[in-house]
């Protein structure tokens, strides 16, 4: 079964690397449990990307690694 993801109450976040600049940022939203949705700011109205959990950890140690 494939359910879409309600993001209508999603607050999203920029990277802490991105320093404040407007182009090339990453926003991630909190507070979805077992899920990440990850979003284009400079498209917020854009197709969101949705990850498990497990796989952006892994994502995220190895960018920072």
């Amino acid at each position: 079964m494939n359910r879409a993801l309600d993001l209508t109450t999603a607050v999203w976040r920029k990277s802490s690397y991105s320093e404040g600049g407007a182009n090339d940022c990453v926003e991630v939203a909190d507070s979805f449990p077992g899920v990440v949705p990850v979003r284009d700011s400079k498209l917020s109205a854009s197709p969101v990307i949705v990850f498990g959990a497990g796989s952006w950890t892994a994502f995220l140690s190895r960018v920072k690694g």
